[in-house]
């Protein structure tokens, strides 16, 4: 029997990146799975192709994470459609590094309204569909911990949010057997972070493994404290970084 054996998961920003692949294991480990996207109906469709050779069921839908309605609605749409949600997983979220000075109120409130509010908004709305044993996981930074460089001010201070979150909730919804996690990754091969990118060679230079992490590493975490076998794992920071915050 695989992992997540009739399991109905949402992934926000599920259809690029790490979210995708986190939503294809996810998929693999046996549950369904249904995804948010802003802007790549097509990347979205052929991620819910991939999860439908598995067998089992997905679910694509256009949400931007800056909407709290549309949060909202999606989270009401996976109820609806697949029956509830197991697990949720906050992937979706934006990067924006420059000098501090430099940023306005607006950069401010689409930074926080992405990256934290939505987080939030869609933990309310999936709490009242999810059963005693349920999975919440966020996506951080290790940036949260460690701000290696200048110019990281805003999205470190909205990843740093989402620990205190995860803490929160971990002792609020203990009761219910309901875990909260942070997983926060370092350098990892993305389109929004290659690994010949132009600012790839310096990120190995922090790297205690100077070899970038991919996608599949995120999403083989994200599946064990999905997992039973993450079960007392909760309240929790995960660093997947390659040893840059060590």
């Amino acid at each position: 029997m695989k992992r997540l054996e009739n399991k109905v998961a949402l992934v926000t920003g599920g259809s690029r990146g790490i979210g995708a692949a986190i939503a294809k294991r996810l998929a693999a480990e046996g549950a369904d799975v249904a995804i948010t996207y802003v802007s790549s109906p097509e990347k979205a469709q052929a991620v819910a192709k991939e999860i439908d050779a598995t067998g089992r069921k997905s679910l694509v839908i256009a949400a931007d994470n800056a909407d709290p309605e549309a949060v909202t609605a999606a989270v009401n749409k996976t109820v609806a459609e697949l029956g509830r949600v197991d697990i949720l997983v906050n992937s979706a979220g934006i990067f924006d590094a420059r000098p501090f000075e430099t940023h306005t109120m607006e950069d401010y409130d689409r930074m926080m309204d992405i990256n934290v509010r939505a987080v939030y908004v869609a933990i309310q709305a999936a709490l009242p569909h999810m059963p005693n044993g349920g999975r919440i996981i966020t996506l951080g930074s290790n940036l949260a911990d460690l701000v290696g460089a200048p110019g990281m001010t805003l999205y470190s201070m909205s990843k740093s949010a989402l620990i205190g979150l995860t803490k929160g909730l971990a002792r609020d919804l203990g009761a219910k057997e309901i875990t909260v996690n942070l997983v926060a990754p370092g350098p990892t091969d993305t389109d929004m972070n290659p690994a010949n990118g132009q600012y790839a060679d310096y990120q190995r230079g922090k790297m205690a493994i100077p070899k970038y992490g991919s996608a599949e590493n995120i999403a083989a975490m994200v599946a064990l404290i999905a997992s039973e076998e993450g079960r007392s794992i909760n309240g929790a920071t995960l660093t997947v970084d390659g040893g840059v915050n060590a």
